[in-house]
């Protein structure tokens, strides 16, 4: 990995691109540690420090960077723009304007982007809103909240959410088109990245703790170090399983042109266990979140809000339930948008290909399709457990306040070997010979 961001840096291209995502990656953090204005941040520090306990606060600080707890300017993160993106896949597949659209080449998709942000825009106002309210529940906080001067602090706190939203979604887009990677992920990787220090100071008190505390001596001297194998257990096995794949043996048939002739080989057709990426445990968190959302300003002390917001809490079986399935829900989603079976066959056939034992056409795609179906559910399968390992570790152990989860870890593995990979597709594309070498 390191070579291959060597010898990209050789590039003066890719290096520009490196640089501009870096510059990105920069401003976001400036960015979420600006408070918005008319704020006491004493007490603000002061309330966040109190709410530190609330696994709902610490869920949204990891996805926001700890932006969430600064009440800054990017506040509310990536998550709008990852949800709307969301509701407008859905929404293609239900509605058949929006079909027609996604058909119509360069301009559809152009169309269904703009959409996308202004969904994105709408969902970002009413987080901020809900934010503000939150903020202004608590005395002290929101410097002005009577008469018409109340009204215009709290219009500019929520605009100032809202823009920092709709920046937030630019800087994304902007790294799509000048920078490397993917502009959502990169976001959420410098985030993630950013509490890791958090996660190991959390580790460490632990271990201090096992040192002062003679009665949790041998349970956190034990738990606290195997936290940290486990960190690196689990991001050994996900660098092997993005790696894994499962091969479909294709034969070219012979044929004769003038003189010459021309296939008779024989290949494979490469399909990847982990094919959907970091992508749907990404859609996944960022669907739970919503949940963790209105915890924040809507916390029950009894009764049935109670057990159902606590049911939804980022350490609850039934958040866990929801996580698995949602993750496998989305990997079969993007299974089903990435691959056509019927076209992979028709595309083999047209190029006299076939896969050995099989009839081109109606059986070749069913093969492919059912290859597909059990790939996609070992690579859901797999992110599944890699996800919800670090929740029921915190459940069994009690060790909480660690903000680096599976997910978390997921998102920071997939994203930095996605990375590498398009960094390495561009440098072959420029016949770089050190790549080669």
């Amino acid at each position: 990995m390191f070579n291959t961001i060597k010898n990209a840096w050789r590039i003066p291209d890719l290096r520009k691109k490196m640089l501009f995502t870096l510059l990105i990656i920069v401003v976001f953090r400036f960015g979420s540690v600006i408070p918005v204005p008319f704020l006491d941040a004493g007490a603000l520090a002061t309330l966040m420090k109190a709410a530190s306990e609330n696994t709902a606060l610490g869920y949204i600080n990891m996805l926001t960077g700890g932006a969430f707890s600064y009440a800054s300017l990017f506040a509310m993160g990536i998550t709008p723009y990852i949800n709307s993106s969301i509701i407008m896949q859905l929404l293609t597949i239900a509605i058949p304007a929006l079909e027609r659209l996604s058909k119509e080449g360069e301009d559809g998709r152009k169309k269904i982007a703009a959409i996308t942000r202004y969904v994105t825009v709408a969902l970002g106002l009413f987080q901020g809103v809900a934010y503000y309210f939150y903020l202004r529940s608590n005395a002290g906080i929101v410097k002005i909240t009577d008469g018409f001067a109340g009204f215009f602090v709290g219009l500019v706190i929520v605009l100032c959410f809202t823009a920092g939203t709709a920046l937030v979604m630019w800087m994304g887009e902007q790294i799509n088109d000048k920078g490397v990677g993917n502009g959502i992920s990169i976001i959420l990787f410098a985030g993630i990245v950013a509490r890791l220090p958090v996660t190991m100071g959390s580790v460490w008190q632990y271990i201090q703790l096992g040192f002062t505390s003679p009665s949790t001596a041998g349970h956190y001297l034990v738990l606290a170090p195997l936290f940290v194998v486990l960190f690196l257990g689990i991001i050994w096995v996900i660098v092997f399983m993005n790696e894994a794949e499962r091969r479909i043996p294709v034969q070219y048939a012979k044929k004769v042109v003038g003189r010459k002739m021309y296939g008779g080989q024989s290949t494979y057709m490469p399909v990847k266990v982990a094919m959907s990426g970091v992508m749907p445990v990404i859609f996944a968190s960022a669907i739970l979140s919503i949940p963790q959302f209105i915890k924040i300003f809507w916390d029950p002390a009894e009764g049935f809000g109670k057990a159902f917001m606590d049911a939804f809490s980022s350490t609850g079986w039934i958040y866990t339930i929801l996580h698995f399935l949602l993750i496998l829900m989305f990997a079969f989603f993007y299974m089903s948008v990435q691959y056509n079976p019927l076209e992979m066959a028709n595309n083999l056939r047209q190029s006299n290909g076939t896969i050995p034992g099989l009839r081109p056409g109606k059986p070749t795609a069913e093969f492919i399709s059912k290859i597909l179906s059990k790939v996609t559910l070992i690579g859901a399968l797999f992110l599944a457990f890699i996800a919800l390992v670090p929740i029921i570790y915190t459940n069994v152990t009690g060790m909480h306040g660690l903000s680096i989860g599976g997910t978390s870890i997921i998102i920071i593995v997939g994203v930095a070997l996605e990375t590498v990979k398009q960094l390495e597709s561009q440098m072959m594309m420029r016949h770089y010979k050190g790549f080669l070498d």
